[in-house]
């Protein structure tokens, strides 16, 4: 048994990477600014967490495994290196980590939780007992990680901090490849180089799958080269997979069908696959969960039967609660791409319906950088709220949403700075009827709490 330390364990990178240590038998202990719900989670399941940094939380520990986020000066780190403890980041331990199991990672800018859920969950309906990393919670799986007795190993292939450079994958699916982190990737091309760098790991004899309806997937499609399979997968003729009769139902999801193209000889075609939740991207990344099942030689209408029950993970689409007539969602989106989707699914799925917006910008490079899609990115709503940038990694800088505000091309786009009054602004203007997105890779998730927990209060004085 080893004791593996991980510091900063309460992120969505390194946490699940904790369970699945923990459910090999393995001690986990781990350090983090506050005790988040996934820190919690962990603790709940025999995780030592310790809440703040100390050098003295890595006592005992033979690893320490930190987030991209901890920098070389933090105590722990120096603690760990000046007691001769190996100190890694998780691209040095996901070789380890998936030793000796069939590699199915996920990667793209956008998309890629989703996919890997779905992946897994299909895989775990069929008895396959998955291992699995998700950058997210699986509604339907119960969590973010597991250590499966078989042999796959369904990963999400983070790019930031070149973390997908540390695997060697047997099946490697790309959603989308658009810029993004521009604080570790300052140019488009950087970004596409990391990509190719990832395609050269494929294993001899091993898949890429790709969603070819993208430019950036296309061109990486292109200049990849390496003893794999390309097999491609979207709208198009050109396709492998094609996926066909999208229709978006309101009030519920996405339906479509999925078949080999005329090319392939293949006779499979499967037809009206129901997804439960919204937008032409979930249909997208549905195919590509089919598409890796059909390759394996897995059953594929149990794969759709799966589907049919996929539920989503938390903070995608999600559903936070209906109160007063208000529907509040939550949502990750944080790309401009990743929000004209969720927008676009949220306007099929409540066509009738306002939907307000509340919008926090993450990180001030990605903001700066993106600012000519950001600004036109919300015209699938009726009204827009920009909070404050939430630095994450970054130190703060006098750059303020109030310049994003400016410039954006929309009738009713405000700026309230701090989440208490964007909350207190929607509980006096929200009607019966409307729809609530809140999009946040930060923080912002407390509004959709806040305003529930107050609706409710509303309704119950009311009685």
């Amino acid at each position: 048994m080893t004791h593996y330390h991980f510091i900063g364990i309460g992120g969505a990178g390194l946490s699940p990477i904790a369970r699945v240590l923990l459910e090999r038998g393995h001690q986990v202990s781990g350090s983090d600014l506050i005790m988040s719900p996934t820190a919690q989670e962990l603790s709940e399941i025999g995780v030592n967490i310790s809440t703040g940094h100390n050098a003295t939380n890595i006592t005992g520990a033979d690893v320490v495994i930190r987030s991209s986020a901890i920098p070389d000066t933090n105590v722990e780190v120096v603690a760990g290196l000046a007691a001769g403890i190996p100190v890694i980041k998780r691209v040095d331990f996901l070789a380890e980590l998936t030793s000796g199991k069939k590699v199915i990672a996920v990667a793209g800018t956008h998309g890629k939780t989703t996919t890997t859920a779905m992946i897994a969950w299909c895989m775990s309906q069929m008895g396959l007992d998955p291992s699995f990393v998700i950058g997210g919670i699986s509604k339907n799986l119960g969590s973010n990680a597991h250590a499966g007795s078989g042999i796959y190993f369904v990963i999400e292939a983070d790019e930031y901090d070149s973390m997908f450079l540390g695997l060697a994958p047997d099946v490697l699916v790309v959603t989308v490849v658009e810029h993004d982190h521009p604080d570790y990737y300052p140019t488009p091309e950087s970004y596409f180089i990391a990509f190719i760098k990832l395609t050269n790991l494929i294993k001899s004899g091993g898949m890429l799958i790709a969603d070819c309806d993208h430019p950036g997937v296309a061109r990486m499609l292109k200049a990849a080269q390496g003893d794999y399979r390309k097999i491609t997968y979207g709208t198009g003729d050109s396709a492998d997979y094609m996926v066909s009769n999208v229709h978006h139902h309101a009030g519920c999801g996405v339906s479509f069908n999925f078949k080999p193209s005329v090319k392939s000889g293949s006779a499979m075609d499967v037809t009206d696959i129901a997804l439960p939740i919204p937008g032409n991207h979930n249909a997208q990344n549905a195919a590509a969960a089919l598409a890796v099942i059909y390759q394996l030689g897995l059953p594929i209408e149990k794969a759709k039967a799966a589907l049919e029950k996929y539920a989503g993970t938390r903070r995608r689409y999600d559903v936070q609660g209906i109160v007063n007539g208000i529907t509040v969602v939550d949502d990750y989106a944080h790309h401009p791409t990743e929000i004209r989707a969720t927008l676009s699914a949220a306007r099929c799925q409540y066509p009738d319906r306002q939907i307000w917006v509340v919008w926090q910008p993450h990180t001030y490079s990605r903001t700066r950088e993106l600012i000519n899609d950001f600004k036109s990115a919300f015209s699938d709503c009726d009204h827009v709220i920009v909070t404050e940038i939430y630095a994450s990694r970054e130190k703060k800088q006098e750059y303020s949403s109030k310049e994003v505000v400016k410039l954006m091309h929309h009738p009713d786009a405000r700026q309230i700075a701090e989440l208490e009054d964007v909350s207190a602004y929607l509980i006096d203007h929200l009607k019966p009827g409307n729809v609530l997105l809140v999009l946040s890779a930060g923080d912002a998730d407390q509004i959709s709490r806040d305003v529930i927990a107050a609706l409710g209060a509303r309704e119950e004085n009311k009685q």
